[in-house]
């Protein structure tokens, strides 16, 4: 696959505080990428590399496949953690100043701002001030003239911030679209259930360096450890218990099911093939539940920084 944005061996240092160390992360074109990380653990100073706020003491970042020139600002959509609108400004005049600063002409900023204040039905807005609106209204006027000149790469940092679950939502359905038509997308945030919604890679970062990425299914494939959830219902099931412990390496399982099932967990040695080990179990009990244990991002996350502390 085609890559976007590609930064190599990134080292940024203030003072005797290194925020950077080596680190190398490759976008590719149509992607939603997840950056990952505890606070602190120099993804913002990552962000702001990219968008020029700062220069990087050694690395080279490339965009759409040349060295990344000033230039190169008005292809790139970023919506920060802290929130820059005007407070006293109103909505539509602002978005209108904003879009012309991205290289849009009156006409055309005009147009787009009415297709996307419709979309996200917001119209009666154009005329409040940005004071007068909550913190999600304005994060939606903020979304907007993040993505209005249509740029090759958005930055979304924490984008959910002060949105309800029904407008979050209404995002992340707009982001899913943005990719569809052709954007590429980083995506920064602490909310791991968003990441597995809508990230299809994924880096984390942790004490400035970076501990993994690649695609999002193949790390879930690296972590998971060959371990079932099962339900299992049996007239003995302390004999059954015993049997299986015997056997296997089983622990206690906690999902919800409508049955008195016996629950339990069972991680089977890199040969053994669970086939197998239905057959066995079906021959004991009635199976009401049968799941392979695949690792969430946030098991991920914490047991990689864990580990790695």
């Amino acid at each position: 696959m085609e890559n976007l944005l590609v930064a190599e061996n990134i080292y940024k240092r203030f003072g005797g505080y290194t925020a950077l160390n080596n680190v190398s992360i490759t976008i590719p074109k149509g992607s939603v990428f997840g950056l990952l990380g505890p606070n602190g653990a120099g993804k913002t100073t990552f962000i702001r590399i990219i968008n020029q706020i700062t220069m990087p003491d050694e690395g080279q970042v490339y965009l759409d496949g040349r060295p990344l020139h000033p230039e190169d600002i008005q292809h790139i959509g970023y919506l920060p953690e802290e929130r820059g609108l005007y407070k006293s400004m109103k909505v539509g005049e602002q978005a209108l100043y904003l879009a012309r600063l991205k290289g849009l002409s009156k006409a055309e900023a005009k147009q787009r701002l009415q297709y996307w204040f419709e979309k996200l039905e917001i119209t009666g807005w154009w005329d409040k001030k940005i004071q007068e609106l909550s913190k999600g209204m304005a994060q939606k006027v903020q979304f907007v003239i993040t993505v209005l000149h249509n740029p090759k790469l958005l930055i979304f940092d924490e984008p959910f911030s002060g949105f309800d679950p029904v407008n979050a939502n209404i995002i992340k359905r707009e982001i899913l679209e943005l990719k569809e038509k052709g954007a590429t997308i980083l995506f920064s945030t602490h909310r791991m259930e968003s990441v597995e919604e809508l990230c299809d890679y994924m880096a984390l970062i942790n004490k400035s360096n970076k501990l993994l990425d690649g695609k999002v299914s193949e790390i879930k494939k690296e972590y998971k450890n060959n371990t079932f959830e099962v339900g299992l219902e049996c007239e003995h099931e302390a004999a059954l218990m015993a049997e299986l412990q015997e056997k296997f390496k089983v622990g206690a399982a906690h999902f919800k099911s409508i049955n008195d099932d016996l629950k339990v967990s069972i991680q089977l040695q890199p040969h053994e093939n669970p086939n197998d080990l239905i057959q066995y179990l079906l021959t004991k009990a009635r199976i009401n539940h049968f799941v392979e244990v695949i690792p969430s991002v946030n098991d991920i996350f914490i047991k990689t920084v864990t580990h790695n502390a």
